[in-house]
């Protein structure tokens, strides 16, 4: 995999944490698809609609997956079934080795944060059993903010908690919500490929 890093300084760098810094999306797509599945969906999930969606907060994706197949369904429902069933995945979770390398060169000389799309109960679980955690100095979830991926609230904030200006952070970034999400934040970003 080939990382476009764009030239010039920067005080901060922010990733995101699935398909970006750990390899975890077919377990989210497997987590969902037999979730929905619980839900009442009678065949397998839209592969690509769900990569679309990547960096959504959890309960948006509930819902918006019962818009498209017009299920009736209680999003807090789903959402809880899906991280159970994610947790049963994560164990076998895999780093996105060039990203992490990346992080790892920085994070002497640089703060570093995460900026996840996920609940902070799972974020925090997955820096854990990767054993990432101590890289990042600040870790924002979509607990800690009203509005989620393509919002910029997550990456500002992740900013504010490094003492860095906006402009001042380059982001990385798999999906198209969280990296619409960093350029609305005035930041730059580098676009990992999360289906290599």
């Amino acid at each position: 995999m080939q990382l476009d890093i764009p030239a010039g300084d920067f005080d901060g760098y922010i990733f995101d944490l699935d398909g970006t810094l750990i390899d975890t999306m077919p377990l989210h797509y497997r987590a969902w698809d037999r979730a929905m599945q619980a839900a009442g969906l009678p065949h397998a999930l839209d592969e690509e609609y769900f990569y679309a969606l990547g960096g959504v907060p959890t309960r948006r994706v509930a819902e918006l997956f019962g818009e498209r197949y017009g299920l009736k369904l209680d999003p807090d429902r789903v959402f809880h079934e899906k991280e159970a069933f994610f947790s049963e995945l994560q164990k076998d979770v895999r780093l996105i080795e060039p990203v992490v390398a990346f992080a790892r060169r920085m994070q002497p000389t640089h703060p570093l944060a995460v900026a996840s799309g996920g609940p902070r109960v799972i974020v925090s679980r997955s820096l854990e059993i990767t054993g990432l955690g101590p890289l990042f100095r600040a870790v924002v979830t979509a607990d800690d903010v009203v509005h989620g991926k393509p919002s910029p609230d997550m990456f500002l904030l992740a900013a504010q908690q490094l003492g860095v200006a906006p402009e001042r952070c380059l982001v990385f970034e798999d999906a198209e919500p969280g990296i619409q999400g960093a350029i609305a934040a005035g930041m730059k970003v580098v676009r990992v490929p999360s289906r290599a």
